[in-house]
């Protein structure tokens, strides 16, 4: 299953995924972890234009899954947050958002 191909889909009513498919999904993003019921990966940079130009690709990338982290955002790092409340846990969608905003930083120049 390729997450990059995947787009986000309703999740009201549905419930979180089980462990072993966390962590499935979890093994295709390095750097990601679970924390609770959240997928976190801190995102460093350069300097702070540097990280504002990764925060606004991700709102596109978010909008356009309509499917929306929380983020903390710093001079030269931004935290990303994903958890589908709908199901108070993770989703598939959260790991969907996460490959697209690891292939952010991940494609050739």
């Amino acid at each position: 299953m390729n997450l990059m191909e995947m787009h986000c889909q309703a999740q009201h009513g549905k419930s979180p995924l089980d462990a072993t498919s966390q962590q499935q999904h979890l093994s295709a993003l390095p750097g990601w972890e679970i924390q609770g019921i959240e997928l976190v990966k801190t995102f460093r940079f350069g300097n702070y234009y540097e990280t504002m130009a990764f925060v606004n690709a991700l709102a596109w990338i978010a909008h356009q899954e309509d499917h929306h982290p929380d983020l903390s955002v710093h001079y030269n790092r931004a935290v990303v947050h994903f958890s589908t409340h709908d199901a108070n846990g993770l989703t598939l969608n959260d790991f969907i958002c996460a490959a697209k905003t690891e292939a952010l930083l991940n494609r050739p120049a």
